[in-house]
């Protein structure tokens, strides 16, 4: 089996999307089956079906996960950018995928508020937001990623991405 899974996790804003989409344009030269998915296009494929409680997100998560599973069974290379901030569904990806890379973005949170993506840590301060990840809702901080990247804003999407190629070996 050829295929494979790039699990790219990280808070909101943090850089997923950006960082997974080079690693996507990088791999489709090398692999015409790669696959770009994102948490956001995820939820609205699937209906928008799911809320935000924690166990809305662990069942979103693990809807991620067996896709991604099904997807590179099939000899796919997959991009997966999502939050999924739970040690439950990269235990079972790393059980489950065969080959399973994961990268975690990390950005302090004085970062991400400024950055404010989507509004979405402002709405939280004003408390018209609920269920946020890392701030009401707990955060399981990944232990044992293939790849930790720190997105403070110092270093541009090219050189982090640089930084994963390096680490992964790609």
């Amino acid at each position: 089996m050829d295929g494979r899974l790039y699990w790219i996790t990280g808070l909101a804003g943090a850089g997923k999307t950006t960082i997974g989409k080079l690693l996507y344009c990088y791999l489709k030269d090398k692999y015409p089956n790669t696959l770009f998915l994102d948490g956001d296009s995820l939820r609205q494929a699937f209906g928008n079906d799911l809320g935000y409680s924690e166990e809305e997100r662990l069942a979103c998560a693990m809807r991620y996960a067996r896709l991604s599973k099904l997807l590179v069974e099939q000899d796919m290379h997959v991009i997966c950018c999502t939050i999924s901030m739970f040690d439950e569904v990269r235990e079972w990806n790393r059980t489950n995928i065969v080959n399973y890379s994961e990268i975690y973005i990390e950005v302090p949170l004085e970062v991400l508020e400024k950055r404010n993506q989507k509004n979405l840590y402002g709405k939280m301060a004003e408390g018209t937001v609920k269920n946020v990840v890392g701030m009401d809702l707990k955060l399981q901080l990944p232990q044992n990623s293939d790849v930790h990247i720190v997105n403070d804003g110092r270093k541009s999407p090219e050189e982090m991405f640089m930084r994963v190629l390096e680490q992964l070996g790609v």
